[in-house]
């Protein structure tokens, strides 16, 4: 029997305060710091569906839609959307809030994809992810799309193989 686990079963949520040491010259959040944050709330998010070790295998477009500056609050929330045999995708949503301000902006947003281990370090079988939400279902809806893209990227897949990519491009 194949095992399956609601999706926001893995739902993780983390904050952190941009310090000086997290900025770069101009006082915004370093990149690095960013994509950093990212990992770790995703890794966790992807353990938590597997209740496994996790590795980062791809990481997809990261899209910095708003600079976040010295002394802002980030929270960064991660779940994931779909898993394969033994991969997750992981969705990540990053906000931006100015308390002194009361404004609040999604600043990123990305995908991860992680590979669960054994304990031999083997990649293992991880559960299904159900979706409930409409949010959900149009996430775990795209995530076919979205991993045929990645494995054709990293030569692992061949276009004319990528059939839920042809039906978008009408081929």
């Amino acid at each position: 029997m194949h095992k399956q686990k609601l999706a926001k079963e893995s739902y993780v949520q983390m904050t952190e305060l941009v310090l000086p040491n997290d900025t770069n010259t101009l006082h915004n959040l370093m990149g690095g710091k960013m994509m950093h944050w990212m990992d770790i709330v995703s890794a966790i998010a992807a353990q938590k569906h597997s209740n496994r070790i996790v590795v980062t295998a791809s990481v997809d477009n990261v899209s910095f839609k708003k600079s976040i500056k010295l002394g802002n609050v980030v929270t960064l929330e991660a779940k994931v959307t779909r898993a394969f045999s033994t991969s997750m995708e992981v969705h990540i949503n990053v906000w931006a809030e100015d308390i002194p301000s009361g404004t609040k902006v999604m600043s990123n947003e990305a995908f991860f994809t992680f590979v669960a281990l054994d304990q031999n370090g083997k990649p293992t079988t991880v559960p299904e992810a159900v979706p409930e939400t409409e949010e959900e279902v149009r996430l775990y809806d795209g995530a076919l799309r979205r991993r045929q893209l990645r494995l054709i990227l990293a030569g692992r897949m061949k276009p004319h193989d990528a059939n839920e990519l042809k039906s978008i491009f009408n081929l």
